[in-house]
């Protein structure tokens, strides 16, 4: 059996090779397209702001309102609740990257680090590109000492969104330390 580091890093190496889940709006394309030649802050914010946009959409209407209540769940440390919403959900829709995402956000914020890996490589399977879940991954293996394998998550985030500022700061500190 894989280890979930092995199955993580195995999704890090290979993202330039898969492709999105099928069921992603194809607007994503175009807007990770727009993200690197971006030149300022405020068109860098508007491009991510579209693309989480995006990523929250589900064709089934009640499905993208399930999650959208998560969210607020979730700012309002409802974790439980959160978490047992997400569950449901993913029973009828397996293929909502989004969903397994923030999955893997309850899980951080509780501090369950196997269960967060598990639903990131769930959302990097169905969505490759999804740098939110690659940085998240990252701060995972920080808070485990593994900082080599932290800067290969942050790493991917960055080719993926050059312009994430937090990103490039984590790189740069690792850099610093090593």
């Amino acid at each position: 059996m894989k280890s979930i580091y092995t199955e993580a890093l195995h999704l890090i190496d290979t993202l330039p090779t898969r492709r999105p889940a099928p069921g992603l709006p194809p607007i994503l394309g175009p807007l990770f397209g727009q993200l690197p030649a971006a030149n300022d802050e405020t068109q860098v914010s508007a491009i991510e702001d579209r693309i989480w946009e995006a990523w929250m959409y589900h064709p089934n209407r009640r499905a993208a309102q399930v999650l959208e209540a998560t969210v607020a769940d979730i700012a309002a440390q409802r974790l439980d609740i959160a978490e047992t919403r997400l569950v449901y959900l993913l029973r009828s829709c397996p293929d909502y990257a989004e969903a397994w995402n923030k999955l893997a956000t309850v899980y951080y914020l509780r501090g369950w680090d196997g269960p967060c890996i598990k639903a990131i490589c769930h959302t990097l399977s169905l969505e490759p590109r999804h740098f939110g879940a690659l940085a998240e991954l990252g701060e995972v293996f920080l808070a485990r000492d593994k900082p080599e394998l932290a800067r290969r998550a942050f790493e991917a985030a960055l080719r993926i969104h050059p312009q994430s500022e937090g990103v490039a700061q984590r790189v740069a500190d690792l850099g610093k330390g090593s």
